[in-house]
């Protein structure tokens, strides 16, 4: 089965019904970095598109979790990776045009 990789809420609600995961069960298998589990309200809002993931450390509990790419992850909430971001920050615009140009090349197929 693939994915609905339309929107961030619907890939984590796609996937977690694919492995027949509640979403209290999601909720607490998905640790902020406080050590806390989410609450299943606040899965419940990212399932629906009302709230995106506030941290890289929760974009990474999905994945791992869900068995899911992170960078895809990210590329539905419309984020970079910490480390991209870095890199991001070294480069020149220049640089970033070609790196931005060639994803999208390469999306295209």
């Amino acid at each position: 089965m693939s994915l609905d990789m339309s929107s961030f809420g619907r890939a984590i609600s796609s996937a977690r019904k694919q492995r027949g995961i509640s979403q209290k069960e999601l909720a607490a298998k998905i640790v902020k970095e406080d050590g806390e589990a989410i609450t299943p309200q606040y899965l419940n809002d990212i399932e629906h598109d009302r709230r995106s993931p506030s941290s890289d450390h929760l974009v990474g509990e999905f994945a791992k979790v869900l068995k899911i790419d992170a960078l895809a992850l990210y590329g539905l909430i419309g984020m970079l990776p910490e480390q991209d971001r870095r890199l991001v920050r070294k480069a020149t615009p220049d640089q970033v045009n070609q790196a931005f140009v060639a994803f999208r090349k390469q999306l295209k197929g």
